[in-house]
């Protein structure tokens, strides 16, 4: 059981140290190889955050996805491992794995759109060449072999897993003959034979990004800013978590989902939303004491200093769909035991730096579960200024002190774009009519939005960096429901100018929100 004292120690962690941040995905930072990376670029972020009095940088998820998920980070082939197409090609040639010669030929033209295919191809190639130089030796490095052991729990079935879905055309798991689909004894033996040699790639792309991470955690520490993760509570049917552990998903004997995750109707959507992940079978995880879900977020709170669990809502209850309906209005709710997995992992971990993704609308007794383990909530300033902004939980009047605020996330259009294309009339009217003003340029909207956050408080208010640069909704990261043009949103260099940096300072300082890791 979480004991007082436990909760007071972690109220303190966050409530004391009144801070701020910014919301960046790794691919969005700016790139010679198509998308953003681990490489040069995100070291001069990092400085640009920490010189700014930013202690916070928020990511979105590192897991491997592709073209045919529509590169959103959101759709991943594994729960635990990290994409190859962070991997900075620079910090190999650093590593003497690859000559400068050889990336050269792959540098692209600078742009503010990502090129998720030209990456691809380009850092499996570079990543091949590497491997050849060390294929022979790898199996004797006691630095991989470390790496190995001390990911066990996840890292050799998701390297079969990959080579099995490169071998089979990128096939589902339940299309895979029979033998290795349920994973027989003799299937497994003989496809991790056979397919051996990419086996072995595969675990040397998530050694050589998993260095790479170290490396700018380690340099983050020491600057004093800290990284936020991003946590799906749900995975992708075709993943190596659902082909290695069914017995947690609600499966038939063939592997198919016999009910799928979506959310009710709502005022926004008369059929809800048919997300369409397998839904997790509870009873069995409880039985395990939760062994998978703890692994999972003991990875996470290892590779993040804070992680946000999007869509918590759904460890309190969650709406279940069949697997054959048209829509979720079909739906129910189910109740999901969050209590006794945050006691479990509390007992584990101690402190909790999770952050609750609690948006929408929130019953009692999820507010209940994040506040009986001093969660921090979220507020979006954006979804403030409606016929309700009196009593709406987003408005600044309202936030909470152990709270995340932000003007809003990689889901909502930047400040500019929200103003000209999203907000109705009364937006637009409460929206002037809080900042003092009848009517405003267009220019100035992102930076007076920003302005009334920090003056929040709510102990950490996180930033888009669209919004400090004063873009419009041509730079929107994601649009929830729409499939394509989404992810591709990026930097260009030279775009985080002093004079941004020293703006975004000032600010910082004025609402008293420059405190430093102790």
């Amino acid at each position: 059981m979480v004991t007082d004292a436990w909760t007071d120690k972690h109220q303190k962690e966050l409530s004391m140290k009144r801070s701020s941040g910014i919301l960046l995905h790794f691919t969005s930072l700016p790139s010679r190889f198509g998308v953003g990376d681990l490489g040069p670029a995100a070291y001069e972020f990092a400085d640009f955050l920490a010189e700014a009095g930013q202690r916070f940088w928020q990511v979105l998820p590192i897991t491997p996805t592709s073209s045919e998920l529509c590169n959103s980070p959101y759709s991943g082939f594994s729960a635990f491992a990290a994409t190859p197409l962070l991997i900075s090609p620079e910090l190999m040639v650093d590593y003497g794995l690859l000559k400068s010669h050889e990336i050269e030929k792959f540098i692209l033209p600078d742009s503010n759109k990502a090129d998720f295919d030209a990456a691809a191809q380009a850092k499996e190639t570079l990543l091949r060449t590497a491997f050849s130089r060390v294929a022979n030796d790898l199996l004797n490095d006691p630095v991989f072999s470390k790496f190995i052991w001390d990911n066990i729990h996840w890292v050799n079935d998701f390297a079969l897993f990959t080579a099995l879905k490169q071998h089979f055309n990128g096939d589902n798991w339940t299309k895979w003959p029979e033998e290795i689909r349920d994973r027989a004894e003799d299937g497994m033996k003989y496809w991790g034979e056979f397919l051996a040699r990419e086996i072995l790639f595969v675990k040397f792309c998530q050694w050589i990004f998993f260095r790479q991470w170290g490396q700018l955690r380690d340099h983050l520490t020491e600057i004093g800013v800290e990284l936020i993760g991003d946590i799906p509570i749900y995975v992708t049917h075709d993943s190596s978590d659902v082909w290695a552990n069914r017995d947690i998903f609600k499966l038939d004997e063939n592997g198919k989902s016999l009910v799928v995750a979506g959310v009710p109707p709502d005022y926004f959507s008369k059929t809800g939303q048919l997300w369409g992940n397998p839904v997790f079978n509870w009873d069995v995880l409880e039985q395990d004491e939760f062994g998978w879900w703890i692994s999972r977020l003991k990875h996470n709170l290892g590779l993040y200093h804070w992680a946000r669990l999007d869509h918590f809502r759904g460890f309190s209850a969650y709406w279940e769909v069949p697997a054959d309906a048209e829509s979720a209005i079909d739906g129910y709710w189910v109740p999901a035991p969050g209590h006794k997995l945050f006691e479990k992992l509390s007992c584990e971990k101690g402190c909790l730096r999770i952050i609750a993704e609690d948006l929408g609308h929130i019953t009692p007794d999820v507010a209940h579960l994040r506040d009986r383990f001093q969660l921090p909530g979220m507020s979006i300033l954006q979804f403030s200024f409606g016929n309700d902004i009196g009593v709406c939980g987003d408005a600044l009047h309202n936030h909470r002190r152990n709270s995340v605020v932000y003007t809003g996330t990689h889901d909502n259009n930047t400040n500019r774009g929200w103003f000209n294309i999203d907000a109705d009339d009364v937006s637009r009217k409460n929206m002037l009519a809080y900042l003092g003003h009848n009517w405003m340029d267009e220019s100035k909207v992102s930076w007076e939005l920003i302005r009334i956050l920090m003056s929040s408080v709510g102990c950490l208010c996180i930033i888009q960096a669209q919004d400090i640069l004063n873009l419009g909704g041509e730079a929107r990261m994601n649009v929830p429901g729409e499939a394509d043009g989404n992810w591709g949103w990026k930097l260009m260099p030279g775009q985080l100018t002093r004079l941004l940096r020293e703006r975004l300072g000032e600010m910082t300082e004025l609402f008293g929100r420059t405190s430093r890791i102790d």
